[in-house]
């Protein structure tokens, strides 16, 4: 059976997107057939003390309050202070930390890379939770050590029943309307503003694979701010053609009609958006960019490390993605734009549609030099990288 539709319960991608996708769940069991967790609690607890890394600690009980949140990075003796029960450590982005994950993300291909939040981690011992809650993303759940009971209420989440002055949107009364329980392997995809409630019964890790989706407001907001910052400040309102009017409080139409031509012509701009949004989705997510190598490559240098090595990697702090144009294509990686012409636009979904370049996907197109020069400025840039050198 082929990997996704084994992955997704036996539906193909076309029917999981049209009947499941921001519609409604699907529990799948044995999703990942005899799964084992690639990274331990004790690992896990190892990365949340790492500086870099973004963790949160959610003390049901034992913390300075009901449902209090602790922010990483934590010091080791921060564990062994820990109640037996009734607490969570989540640990964000961990597809850049550990290889495996960024693997799993491949397995959700059928999904537009420009989607994909990230892979969080979660441990918690016997009746450790987050509380019941809503989330505004796409998540499959995987369950990756022990078993966890889930709950879901398809009810709408009136905003008066979320628990007031809290780091988290804990409901204070959930009502469910169906429950599972997994085990390691099965997978539980939720859509958006589905209220869930998740509790461990024994020592129980979960895999999280996130899928954002940015809000209107931050749309607009974000295009409007950069289309504003490009206007001339001497640009202003213009009434050449005034006459008298009846009643000078009036706005009259003419004036709003000025008016209404100024904004529209602002957001009129179609290449202009869609370069914009090419930036926007593949920012940094916590600003944490793609570093380069502390010794720069050049081409032919490249080429034979490529075939001594067998495969590049892309970064998984660097985010990928294109819009194909004609004549061309436009690569956007971390937030920058890079126009390709017609003889290499090849060279976009080449590189935006995996993560792992093998040499033989590769050699066919080192000869080209456009593509070659290409390939070293993102290797010099941190965008790609051979193995084991993040």
């Amino acid at each position: 059976m082929n990997r996704i539709v084994r992955l997704l319960g036996g539906l193909t991608p076309q029917d999981f997107l049209a009947q499941y996708w921001q519609k409604r769940p699907l529990l799948v069991r044995g999703a990942y057939p005899g799964f084992i967790s690639p990274i331990s609690p004790d690992e896990l607890a190892g990365l949340a003390c790492e500086p870099e890394v973004e963790s949160r600690l959610v003390m049901e009980r034992g913390g300075a309050t009901h449902w209090a949140v602790e922010h990483g990075p934590f010091d080791e003796d921060r564990f062994g202070d820990l109640p037996e029960t009734h607490w969570t450590l989540l640990v964000q982005e961990c597809n850049k930390y550990v290889p495996e994950f960024a693997d799993i993300l491949e397995d959700f291909d059928f999904i537009p890379n420009w989607r994909i939040d990230d892979i969080m981690v979660s441990y918690a011992p016997p009746h450790g939770t987050v509380g019941p809650h809503t989330d505004q993303y796409d998540v499959f759940l995987i369950q990756g050590l022990g078993t966890r009971r889930w709950q879901i209420s398809t009810e709408p989440v009136a905003a008066d029943n979320l628990i007031p002055g809290l780091d988290l949107r804990i409901m204070r009364e959930f009502s469910a309307t169906e429950e599972w329980v997994l085990e390691p392997g099965d997978m539980l995809y939720l859509p958006p503003g589905i209220a869930h409630y998740g509790v461990a019964l024994d020592d129980c890790m979960t895999i999280s694979v996130g899928f954002r989706a940015p809000s209107q407001a931050d749309l607009i907001t974000g295009f409007l701010d950069e289309a504003a910052g490009k206007l001339d400040a001497n640009m202003r309102y213009g009434d050449p053609d005034l006459i008298p009017q009846k009643h000078p409080g009036e706005i009259s139409e003419a004036a709003r009609k000025r008016v209404r031509e100024i904004i529209r012509a602002a957001v009129a701009d179609d290449t202009a958006i869609d370069s914009w949004l090419g930036r926007f989705v593949t920012e940094a997510k916590s600003g944490l960019m793609a570093e380069a190598p502390d010794v720069a490559i050049k081409a032919e240098a490249l080429r034979k490390r490529l075939a001594k090595e067998g495969c590049l990697l892309r970064s998984e702090y660097a985010r990928f993605s294109y819009i194909d144009r004609e004549g061309g294509a436009t690569l956007f990686v971390d937030g920058a734009t890079h126009e390709l012409a017609a003889d290499l636009a090849f060279a976009a979904p080449l590189l935006c549609d995996r993560r792992r370049y093998e040499e033989s996907l590769l050699a066919p197109h080192l000869g080209q030099k456009n593509f070659i020069t290409l390939l070293v400025f993102f290797y010099n840039s941190g965008y790609v990288h051979f193995p084991h050198e993040q």
